[in-house]
């Protein structure tokens, strides 16, 4: 804290400034990417999600793990521009700004904890988690989101200040204003292209830091939970294995060979994961429609909740809205690329849809109830 501690010119109000904005529109995308994605897989009464264009929720989740990478390059340059004063003694020199400091305090906090838990769900990598992610990671993009208001509301008149005044003169040695700048956007971008071939396809040589590889997997497509991980696998393979669907004319059961027997259709869908990445999957099966008119029900207003054999976990059952139920390309499907489905993949039966989030496309599907619209 002594004086000339920090002897850098490069810090400056204007460079704070560019670093915020540049920040604030990263956070911003990334905070309504994510928060569309939590109204899918919870939504609110209000909430619509439609059905099509199929490929819809792959790019905002895609978008939303791109923008919060390419984020970190972003939050670092920014707390080393403001590093001398984070240090100032006395903290408050008054209560506003005290209030002021809080908010900051608030705001870095939660920005970190986003962004460090972001890419440890990225990794799969949940031990140093002491809680479940999806809620934690939601409620502290709210704080975010909220100490973030504050700090503009606060900091406004000083960055349209900052942007009247003429630049500052820089040194003519070392880096410039300029060069930082570029640096801090050239590392995004690198980030970005490392990475985000997970789901831009044409990008996967050159993601080089990507976890996942779209055609790594069984059958060509990379899988979260194995059917070992979910405790399935001997209820899976059991020649017994039934699916039962519940409808307002009773209950209509169905063997392996009976869902095969009945009218299969094709579509080529994506499978998109909340971790960003996604591929592109050829599946065969029977249309979720079809099947609910077999037990009575009206595929034009039902909707139908999923379960799977699995016995517990937080995504063993999914509720299909009736907009993705009337929808053609929503299938119980058997087959993935011209071959029956890999145990991992759901085999014996797994629900795909368009436009929905990978765990919301229930595997080694066993029950499916109908819901009549009231």
């Amino acid at each position: 804290m002594r004086e000339g501690a920090f002897p850098s010119t490069l810090r400056s109000t204007r460079l704070t400034s560019q670093l915020g904005i540049a920040l604030a529109v990263a956070f911003t995308i990334c905070f309504l990417t994510g928060l569309t994605s939590h109204f899918i897989q919870h939504p609110p009464s209000w909430f619509w999600w439609p059905s099509r264009p199929a490929g819809l929720y792959r790019f905002t989740q895609g978008l939303h793990v791109i923008t919060g990478l390419a984020s970190i390059p972003l939050l670092g340059a920014k707390l080393w521009s403001v590093y001398p004063r984070l240090l100032e003694w006395p903290p408050a020199r008054s209560i506003v700004h005290g209030i002021e400091r809080a908010s900051i305090a608030v705001l870095v906090a939660s920005a970190l904890f986003q962004l460090i838990g972001g890419v440890l769900n990225i990794a799969r990598w949940y031990g140093p988690l002491p809680f479940y992610f999806t809620t934690g990671h939601y409620w502290v993009a709210w704080l975010t989101v909220g100490a973030l208001l504050v700090h503009i509301g606060v900091k406004l008149p000083v960055v349209r200040e900052a942007f009247v005044r003429p630049a500052p003169e820089e040194a003519g040695r070392g880096l410039s204003r300029r060069g930082l700048l570029g640096t801090v956007g050239a590392a995004a971008g690198v980030i970005t292209l490392a990475t985000a071939g997970q789901t831009i396809t044409p990008l996967a040589p050159v993601s080089v830091l990507a976890p996942r590889r779209s055609t790594f997997g069984p059958e060509h497509l990379p899988v979260n939970k194995t059917a070992a991980g979910a405790g399935v696998r001997d209820r899976a393979i059991d020649p017994a294995y039934r699916l039962t669907i519940a409808g307002p004319t009773g209950e209509v059961t169905l063997s392996l060979d009976g869902l095969a027997a009945l009218e299969q259709h094709t579509v080529v869908l994506p499978i998109a994961c909340v971790e960003g990445w996604s591929a592109t999957g050829t599946w065969t099966g029977v249309r979720l429609q079809d099947l609910i008119a077999l037990a009575g029900g009206d595929p034009e207003t039902a909707s139908a909740e999923v379960e799977s054999l699995e016995q517990g976990g937080r995504y063993r059952t999914s509720t299909v809205a009736s907009l993705h139920v009337r929808d053609r390309w929503t299938l119980i499907a058997l087959r993935l690329n011209g071959a029956p489905l890999d145990l991992d993949h759901g085999y014996p039966a797994r629900l795909i849809a368009p436009n929905r989030p990978g765990v919301l496309q229930t595997k080694w599907v066993a029950r499916i109830t109908v819901q009549e619209a009231s």
